[in-house]
Order: C-alpha cells, then sequence, then structure tokens
C-alpha cells in the first residue's frame, strides 16, 4: 500500500514539475511577445533621438536575435527545472552556450550590413574614404570574419581542438592554392581595383574587354551594364590588369577634326573663314575657352586642311551631341557666307597631247 502511494506521490511529482517546466516556458513565450511589441518599440523611439543613427542600427540588427534568445531562455529553465541526470543537466548548457554564441554572430552579422553606419562612423574618426566600392567589401570581409570567429568559438565549446585545425589548413593551403589560383586572382584583383579606385559604381568605363557603366564590384568580378543594356561580368584579375578609360572623370569633353576645303578656295577667303571659326568658338556659351585651336594645317591630296581642335564645357553624351552638331551647322553658316566648298575625295586627270594624236582627233 505503502509503494503504491510513494509511486503515486512520484508520479504526480513528475507530472508537477513538467507542468511548472511548461509553465517556465509559456511565461518567456508570452513575455517574449510582450518585449517585442511594446519594449522593444519603446527602445527603438529612444534611440531615434539620439544624435547618430548607430543605436537604431544596433536594435534593429539585434531584434531577430533577442526574439529567439527568450525561446531559448524559456527552453532552459524549463529544462533546467525538471530533474534530469547531470550529464544531461552538461549537454543543456552546452547546448544554451553554443546557442548564445550563435545568436550573438547572427546580430553582429546583421550589424555588418553594408547599409549600416558603423563603417561610415569609422572611417569618420579614422579619415578613411568609404565609397560605394569599399562598403560592400568591408561589409562582405567583415561577415566572412564573424561567421569564422563564430564557428571556431562554438566548436571550442564542444571540445574540438581549433589550433589543430588551424594548422590542417596551413597544410592544405599549398594545394589550395594551386586549385583555387584563378580565385585567388580575383580576390587580389578586388583588392587592387578597391585600392587604387580607378572607377566606382556608376561610372563609365572603358576597357579592350568591356564599354559600359559599373554597377557591381564583387570579390571575383566586376559587373558592366553596356549601351546594349546588356551585363557583362569581368573577371577582377583580367580589369586590373587591363588600361582602364574612365569617361566619368572628364572634366571636358574633346572635338577635333580637320575640314577639307576645295584647292581652288582663295587665300584671303581661307584666312576669313579661320578667323570667324575662331571667333564662333571664343564666343560660343557651350565651348571651354581654356584651349582652342583653329588653324590651317596642311595640304591634302584633295583639299586644304583647316585643323579644329577645342572643348565643350559638359561631358554628358546628349549634351555633348547637341553642342557638337550647333558648332558644324555654324561652320557651315561661315563656308556659305565666303562662298568656300567643302572638298570630297577627288582625281584630275591630264592628257598629254601629241602631233600624232592631235591628227587621229581631227
Amino acid at each position: 500500500m505503502i509503494e503504491q502511494f510513494l509511486s503515486r506521490y512520484e508520479w504526480l511529482t513528475q507530472w508537477e514539475e513538467i507542468g511548472i517546466a511548461l509553465a517556465i516556458f509559456i511565461i518567456f513565450h508570452v513575455f517574449r511577445k510582450v518585449f517585442t511589441k511594446y519594449f522593444f518599440k519603446l527602445l527603438l523611439k529612444l534611440a531615434k533621438k539620439s544624435p547618430t543613427e548607430f543605436l537604431t542600427n544596433v536594435f534593429v540588427a539585434f531584434e531577430g536575435p533577442l526574439r529567439l534568445f527568450f525561446v531559448g531562455l524559456g527552453f532552459y529553465l524549463s529544462l533546467m527545472y525538471l530533474p534530469l541526470e547531470q550529464k544531461t543537466d552538461d549537454l543543456i548548457l552546452q547546448i544554451y552556450r553554443s546557442f548564445i554564441i550563435l545568436l550573438i554572430g547572427y546580430g553582429l552579422f546583421n550589424l555588418s550590413a553594408s547599409s549600416s553606419v558603423m563603417f561610415r562612423r569609422v572611417s569618420s574618426k579614422l579619415d578613411i574614404e568609404v565609397d560605394e566600392i569599399l562598403l560592400p567589401f568591408l561589409s562582405k570581409l567583415t561577415r566572412l570574419v564573424i561567421i569564422a570567429l563564430m564557428v571556431s568559438i562554438i566548436a571550442g565549446e564542444w571540445g574540438y581542438d581549433v589550433n589543430g585545425f588551424v594548422a590542417g589548413l596551413g597544410l592544405g593551403g599549398l594545394a589550395f592554392a594551386l586549385a583555387a589560383q584563378d580565385a585567388i586572382k580575383n580576390l587580389f584583383g578586388g583588392v587592387v581595383i578597391i585600392t587604387e579606385k580607378p572607377f566606382s559604381i556608376g561610372d563609365w568605363i572603358k576597357t579592350p574587354s568591356v564599354e559600359g557603366t559599373v554597377e557591381e564590384i564583387t570579390f571575383r568580378s566586376t559587373k558592366v551594364r553596356t549601351f546594349a543594356d546588356a551585363i557583362v561580368t569581368v573577371p577582377n584579375s583580367t580589369l586590373s590588369n587591363e588600361p582602364i578609360t574612365n569617361w566619368t572623370k572628364m572634366g571636358k569633353r574633346q572635338i577635333t577634326f580637320h575640314l577639307g576645303v576645295t584647292y581652288s578656295t582663295p587665300k584671303e577667303k581661307l584666312e576669313r573663314c579661320v578667323q570667324k571659326i575662331e571667333a564662333m568658338l571664343k564666343s560660343h556659351s557651350d565651348i571651354d575657352q581654356d584651349l582652342i585651336f583653329v588653324r590651317f594645317d596642311k595640304f591634302d591630296d584633295s583639299s586644304l586642311g583647316i585643323f579644329l581642335y577645342f572643348f565643350t564645357k559638359t561631358t554628358v553624351w546628349g549634351e555633348f551631341l547637341s553642342v557638337k552638331e550647333d558648332v558644324n551647322f555654324k561652320i557651315m553658316e561661315i563656308l556659305e557666307e565666303e562662298g568656300v566648298s567643302v572638298a570630297f575625295p577627288s582625281r584630275s586627270i591630264y592628257l598629254e597631247l601629241t602631233d600624232k594624236n592631235k591628227g587621229s582627233l581631227e
């Protein structure tokens, strides 16, 4: 009778402990919802009133990990309340510690996004220029470091020899380097592009491989949108070893050509044409006045060559074409005013007639 009572008491005690453990988990689950709905929103409002956006970024980055933290803490406390064996308790504690490390890494991973103000604050303190190329690169590099540290700490928590793992990587480094030569070249090419900064995202560049607007720079390659609206992916190792023309960096845009007029043009008219064209360019509001050349340059095979060399103030392609067209129309007006014709490739054939040929012609 006593044994039955004791067994029944133990059975009731076990169910009571299970019920209390379940209640602990439910309380933390409810608290998680309350925290997310009220307390976290209050923290965000307070953070937005701060002089910088850093606190707001931290709270937003750790919002997901905090939600999971309350769920994990509820599981941990409820399981620890149960009368389990010491080995099981140690295992649960080990899992919980790994879970906390994972959550911290998760929050730091979110915080290291390229949109975060963290890099901008660091750059302002250290006086380092952070542009649209460097931000994604630093973000990806930081995230790789965070993942590597998180994995190594969790591995150490479970008793794995991290030093031996790193030594193994060192021994296999040569084989890996030989197998991944192209990837390593592209990585170093990306570092060269980012450090030397021959172009930025949004720039119009021209290389022997591609011409277009830079859209993205990754560890392996650079994506360029051509003027045919296609995306060309160029390996960084190729791009870093090529001459790169950055048209976006132009302060002004060059126009140069030869204007050929007929050999029958009198010297006086040719001089007046040169003077009027030069005066027109010097009075043109869209022409840069620092350097203008209009000279009678050479005697071509079928024309007298006038050399023109000047720059437009605008570098925008459409505006440049409009200025160039306007200049061409004004040059045509000057030539028409002076009665000068533009030459075209031609040949004059002279026949020498002898007395014998004259007789046959008669």
